[in-house]
């Protein structure tokens, strides 16, 4: 997905607000596990969202998704984030995320989801890596609801 970033889009910078890039991602994520499992999908997490440089006015927002890794009904989805200087055609990685994603059947409930076959060197690491990132999830949401059920 490229969009490019106008200024009603940026901050007092001249950089694209940090909620655009996430709404983009969540967006992207989206369609990708959609893509993938032929489902209705809901955004479960999204681990980390790493800002390593910005994105100017004038410039492109280029956003590229894959599913790097499956679960029982769940998805992990790496997003990678680039500016691209429109007029140069060079492009800079300026973000990244990881975000979950559970597959619904027609009634609203947790369905299977197909499994990933990583083609790439960058996608065999992301797939090799997931399950580290799935226990960091899981200890994550368990010490949220323990929190939660605490107060």
């Amino acid at each position: 997905m490229t969009d490019i970033v106008l200024p009603p889009d940026t901050n007092y910078h001249g950089t694209i607000f940090g909620g655009k890039v996430m709404a983009y991602i969540d967006k992207v994520a989206s369609i990708t596990a959609m893509r993938h499992c032929r489902r209705q999908v809901v955004t479960a997490s999204s681990d980390s969202l790493d800002f390593l440089a910005p994105i100017c006015t004038s410039e492109a927002i280029c956003l590229e998704a894959y599913v790097s890794w499956t679960h029982n009904t769940s998805m992990e989805v790496y997003v990678k984030v680039e500016a691209e200087n429109l007029l140069t055609g060079e492009r800079r990685l300026t973000s990244q995320a990881y975000l979950t994603f559970v597959a619904l059947d027609e009634n609203g409930k947790p369905t299977p989801v197909p499994p990933v076959l990583p083609e790439t060197e960058e996608e065999r690491w992301n797939y090799r890596t997931a399950p580290e990132r799935f226990e960091i999830r899981n200890r994550r949401r368990t010490l949220a609801k323990q929190q939660y059920t605490t107060e």
